[in-house]
């Protein structure tokens, strides 16, 4: 990102969000973005995660600028190439667990038994390999995270982008779930985490602050 700026139109003027915002993310890295609320730090996930587009600046993605892009180009690349992990699951309360993790694979177009297969495989990756058949409202707070993230496994995308992805849980599960993520890490797996927690931050290996829309460099012992 270079110069990244969003700004929204309130009552009769424009209300900046994001300021300038410069930022590199290297393939394989672990990062956290720092911030408390009314920071700018879901706006800016919205951005990476080409939820939307910034008002004015450069965002290139693999090469590609992706700033100037449509909504259907936009749907294409989040499908491809990026994984989300929700604070609140957002898991389908009717549907068991693999036909959750099956979800973005019936988007993809991906044949049926072929996502069966590829859903029960994420599913057993993180340890719920008994738990494939049931519902959100059995299954405990940690395992629907973890099923939350074996949906964002599922069509190997190249970034996971996780927005407070302990806030709904206790510390244990929270760091049930850090453990899980420094394991995916280790596999060479791109994380994005966006967090206001300083304590969850510092399992990242690298840390930026965000502040009044503006972002500072940090390291994640010091968070």
């Amino acid at each position: 990102m270079t110069g990244v700026t969003k700004s929204y139109w309130m009552g009769d003027e424009w209300s900046p969000v994001l300021r300038g915002i410069d930022l590199s993310i290297e393939r394989g890295e672990f990062l956290s973005v720092l911030g408390p609320s009314g920071s700018g730090k879901s706006t800016l996930m919205n951005i990476i995660g080409c939820l939307d587009t910034p008002t004015s600046g450069e965002y290139i993605l693999h090469g590609r600028r992706v700033d100037t892009l449509g909504p259907d180009e936009l749907a294409c690349i989040r499908n491809r190439e990026i994984g989300f992990i929700f604070q609140q699951f957002q898991l389908l309360p009717r549907q068991n667990a693999l036909s959750n993790v099956e979800l973005p694979l019936v988007y993809a177009g991906m044949p049926q038994q072929k996502r069966r297969e590829r859903a029960a495989e994420m599913l057993s990756r993180v340890g719920l390999e008994s738990k494939m058949y049931h519902m959100p409202n059995q299954l405990s707070g940690g395992q629907q995270q973890r099923v939350a993230i074996a949906r964002a496994l599922a069509t190997n995308p190249t970034i996971l982008l996780a927005d407070e992805p302990t806030g709904a849980l206790d510390q244990k599960t929270g760091q049930q779930v850090m453990r899980l993520f420094g394991e995916l890490h280790d596999e060479g797996r791109t994380i994005i985490m966006i967090t206001h927690d300083r304590h969850i931050a510092q399992n990242a290996s690298r840390l930026v602050r965000i502040l009044d829309g503006e972002l500072s460099e940090g390291v994640a012992d010091d968070a």
